[in-house]
């Protein structure tokens, strides 16, 4: 995904809020290429939406991906709390405690990060439909324009998703007055980034070759797509049944995918671009030609216990969620999908016959502690965990989510019992039996209950418990008595965004 940004890294740091696109192009391109010279060829126009992709997550940055996702999505959770080191780091800890002010500097790196991307794609979009059938087919450019346009609105979904008011922006910018722009209505946003999806998925293939793993698909658009009608549904309730209507026909577009059965296999390297991913951030150990593909993230999910920088725990809620139902699977054990995202102290991780904590038993490595610590993202070895960096994917978008969205969809439009096949779907895949009960409620609360523990570390948690109406009762509950709703249902617009405008 990102094979071109040492060439194209220009694309990746123009930002709104600086110079003029045109200039800085013209300043910093090693060969001299500006913006207006650059689009010639298709092997251009897939450099520009390389360069794009490049800022999907903050990836372009092995630290900052880490550093800045996950404390800003998975800090204010309730199922996570900060690991020993994170509690050096003040940014860090006044995004858990809720005593943050709009100059913090992780969230304003976050809105950046987004935005860069966008001006990105605006570049792409722009560009590339000027370019003449000489220098590239009408099937390439369409692609090419669809693939930015979704990443367009995956930016922009990302910054609705954490910021209650965004700017819009669907341009090109060519002139300094052209930065300057209201911030818009969230109906605005979200009719945006419905547009934008429905259009990409029109023409994005079902299915990219393998030399494009990672690169979107209309199963990619179409799962987000439902995803935003979700989430608006709650919004505006007015329009709720339409939105829940609109969002399950957008899933039940999502064909050809399925679960997988080993689910540790999609977090730690040994299965990338797997069945079940319908969109996955690429990584990669090649190192060819002065390229860094890789990131750390496995040291930021890492207890200090295994060699990792202990920045991120699991809370005794997710510990006592996980195991609310006792040992009813069909291993004997409690829900399989405890033992893929944690090790804990339990029998399974201290039988000295099969040790299974990077070869050795949870009290090799624990001692005589007792310290539940997440397994996501770890690699499958001690040696692999002991290497700085990683080539491990990070799926963004599981075919398990659009199930149990689409299960939601259904039960909110009260078609209970449709909902139940795909909540067992995804119980069964875990070694679970089907669910009891069959009325809205109980669905309801099996949805709720299967969403914390499937995706721990996937950060769906806090959008999860918005959309329910729930952040200030669940972040009571563990004791994180500082949440406000009014103030922190979303962050507030960064101080120099407001500076510069």
């Amino acid at each position: 995904m990102k094979k071109i940004f040492n060439f194209f890294t220009v694309l990746g740091l123009l930002t709104l809020a600086g110079c003029n696109s045109d200039d800085f192009l013209d300043q910093e391109s090693p060969d001299q290429l500006d913006s207006s010279t650059f689009w010639r060829n298709k092997s251009d126009a897939e450099a520009g939406l390389s360069a794009t992709y490049a800022l999907l997550e903050g990836a372009v940055d092995e630290y900052a991906f880490t550093e800045v996702k996950w404390p800003v999505e998975a800090y204010r959770e309730d199922i996570c709390k900060l690991g020993s080191d994170a509690l050096n780091y003040q940014n860090w800890v006044e995004l858990a405690d809720f005593t943050y002010t709009n100059g913090n500097s992780q969230f304003t790196s976050y809105w950046t990060l987004n935005y860069r991307g966008i001006s990105n794609a605006n570049q792409v979009i722009t560009k590339v439909g000027q370019m003449p059938s000489s220098a590239i087919t009408d099937v390439d450019k369409n692609q090419i324009i669809a693939e930015a346009q979704f990443l367009r609105a995956y930016y922009h979904l990302k910054l609705i998703l954490n910021w209650e008011k965004i700017k819009i922006r669907n341009k090109y910018i060519t002139d300094q007055s052209q930065i300057d722009a209201p911030l818009s209505e969230r109906t605005e946003a979200w009719d945006f980034i419905i547009s934008e999806l429905k259009a990409a998925a029109q023409v994005l293939p079902a299915t990219q070759p393998a030399e494009k793993a990672g690169r979107a698909t209309s199963g990619a658009a179409n799962s987000y797509l439902g995803f935003a009608y979700l989430t608006r549904a709650y919004e505006e309730t007015a329009q709720k049944q339409t939105y829940l209507t609109e969002s399950l026909a957008a899933f039940d577009k999502v064909q050809g995918y399925e679960l997988v059965k080993d689910y540790v296999s999609m977090f730690n390297g040994t299965n990338k671009n797997s069945k079940e991913s319908i969109f996955e951030l690429q990584f990669s150990e090649n190192t060819s030609n002065g390229a860094f593909y890789r990131t750390a993230l496995h040291f930021w999910m890492g207890a200090s216990e295994l060699g990792g920088w202990d920045e991120i725990l699991p809370t005794d809620m997710l510990m006592n969620e996980f195991k609310k139902e006792g040992k009813i699977a069909s291993t004997g054990n409690y829900d399989s999908r405890l033992y893929s995202n944690i090790f804990f102290k339990d029998p399974y991780f201290n039988d000295p016959a099969n040790p299974r904590i990077f070869g050795q038993t949870y009290d090799d490595k624990f001692g005589t502690t007792d310290k539940p610590v997440f397994r996501k993202y770890l690699p499958p070895t001690q040696e692999q965990m002991d290497t700085e960096f990683l080539g491990m994917n990070v799926p963004l978008m599981r075919y398990s989510n659009v199930l149990l969205m689409k299960a939601e969809a259904l039960n909110e439009l009260q078609r209970s019992p449709e909902a139940i096949p795909f909540i067992n779907e995804v119980r069964a895949r875990a070694d679970m039996p089907n669910m009891v009960g069959a009325s809205y409620d109980a669905v309801k609360a099996q949805i709720e209950h299967e969403r914390i523990i499937e995706f721990p570390l996937e950060n769906f948690r806090f959008y999860d418990l918005r959309r329910w109406g729930k952040t200030k009762s669940a972040l009571d509950a563990v004791g994180r008595t500082n949440f406000d709703p009014a103030k922190n249902n979303f962050y507030p617009v960064p101080l120099t965004e407001i500076q510069n405008n």
